[in-house]
């Protein structure tokens, strides 16, 4: 049975089962996987599913949206990948966390700073069934505003793309021991705030498409 997440309902209109809610935003019931709506940001990601932890058995998670690319990925709108490793950009100072000489998170000796690792044998077998390449993501509350921004934080964190959720969702699922998994569409360049140049129904598409095999088996 798979936990799937995403920012926004917007981002997975295409899922149907049981209707129910859960803090207050939309949750589904289906074949094969219970779906939660968790809203935006790092906040929203990380206590929609550890509460629903806290009273439900999860064994493997899918944090899937849509996401913008940074100048060199290669990335297109309507591109699909898999994220292998979250960065949070927004914690600590510039250079990141380790600087001021605290960590985010220790687990078994290892310590966390700014990079949190998804499931490394979810994310390889979910690469090999769908065919998608896996990347770098970067997280931030604040998203960039700029093509320049973009480059920068591209450059700092050795990124493909920028997104909203990632990197609290990959702790969450570190600290609660669920196997977690984060499949993003890209939708725009990064930095271009101009919605004409964002193709965000070319998207949800890929997702739609990607979250039906996974489901089939």
């Amino acid at each position: 049975m798979w936990l799937l997440l995403s920012p926004t309902a917007l981002e997975a209109p295409f899922l149907e089962g049981e209707a129910f809610s859960f803090l207050g935003r939309k949750g589904l019931r289906g074949r094969g996987f219970v779906y939660l709506e968790t809203g935006i940001g790092k906040v929203n990601a990380a206590l929609t599913l550890a509460l629903w932890a806290a009273t439900h058995k999860v064994e493997k998670a899918l944090l899937l949206g849509i996401a913008g690319a940074y100048p060199g990925s290669g990335l297109r709108p309507g591109d699909l990948v898999l994220v292998g490793e979250e960065v949070e950009a927004d914690l600590g100072v510039r250079e990141g966390l380790k600087a001021l000489g605290f960590s985010a998170w220790e687990q078994e000796g290892e310590r966390f700073y700014n990079r949190f690792p998804l499931d490394k044998g979810l994310t390889q077998n979910l690469a090999r069934r769908l065919g998608l390449r896996v990347v770098t993501g970067l997280t931030r509350d604040l998203v960039s505003e700029s093509l320049e921004e973009a480059l920068a934080l591209a450059h700092r964190w050795n990124a493909a793309l920028e997104n909203m959720e990632g990197a609290a969702f990959a702790r969450a699922c570190l600290a609660l021991g669920i196997q977690g998994a984060e499949l993003r569409a890209i939708s725009n360049p990064a930095g271009v705030r101009d919605k004409g140049a964002w193709r965000v129904k070319e998207a949800v598409a890929a997702l739609e498409k990607a979250v039906a095999r996974l489901l089939e088996g």
